[in-house]
Order: C-alpha cells, then structure tokens, then sequence
C-alpha cells in the first residue's frame, strides 16, 4: 500500500553567506543529524503557519515566510514525508529550545555535516546555486 506523505516544512534562513542548520535530539528519530528547522504542517494550517509556529517553538524566532525554494519527497523506513523549504527572514536571535545543537555554515561546508537524507537533494541544489562564492539572497 502506498504511504501518504507527511507534510513537513522548513526555513532556509541566511545570515550574510551563511545558512542555519540545526542538529536533531537524541532521542528523536534520525538522532543527532543535521537539517533545517520546521515540522510538521498541523491540521487546518497553512504550510507557511506551520512554519512560523515551529521557528517559534523550536529556536524562540520569528519568521516571515518567503518564496518555497524547494520541494522533496523522501520515503524513509518508518515515514514519508514531502518536505517544502522555504526562504524565510528571521527576527531574533535563535535558542536551542528542542535541538541538541545549531550553526550558521556556508555551502561549502555542507559536506562536512551528516544530514537527514531527505535534505540531500536540497543540499545539492544549494551548493549548485550558493556555492563557490555565490551571493546569498
């Protein structure tokens, strides 16, 4: 039988040249990799909701939503999920309120952070678009 996807969201938020990636707990599924912050899209909320509600509870910031950068369905053994990144400015200086641990990286060093797999062709897109010197927008 076919899985329906989980709606799940996420920030792609810069800070000059460098983007926010935060570290998942340890006692959560795929425990301590990396990805961007979000959730999961509640019932009766827009993704962008959902996406300001989480930024809230998870780092204590305010976001406001821009355009989706991009899109990704990823099946993992125990869910899938159809995962929505969006271009988001931040207002507020982020809290470690549910990871175990946030950065600010540049493209570059996306290889040297384990990411949750559903992450990996957005990443790629990143360097492509953000790497090598590129200006973040």
């Amino acid at each position: 039988m076919e899985r329906k996807a989980v709606e799940v969201v996420a920030a792609l938020i810069w800070r000059g040249e460098k983007f926010l990636i935060c570290r998942r707990p340890e006692n959560k599924a795929r425990a301590l990799l990396w990805e961007f912050v979000g959730g999961k899209v509640e019932a009766g909320e827009t993704k962008e909701e959902a996406l300001v509600r989480e930024c809230r509870e998870e780092l204590g910031i305010e976001v406001k939503t821009g355009e989706p950068y991009a899109e990704v369905t990823h099946e993992y053994p125990d869910l899938k999920v159809h995962l929505t990144l969006f271009h988001c400015t931040a207002a507020g200086e982020p809290k470690l309120l549910e990871h175990s641990a946030m950065q600010w990286i540049t493209p570059e060093e996306i290889p040297q952070y384990p990411f949750c797999p559903a992450d990996e062709v957005i990443l790629r897109k990143l360097m492509r678009d953000y790497g090598h010197g590129a200006v973040a927008g």
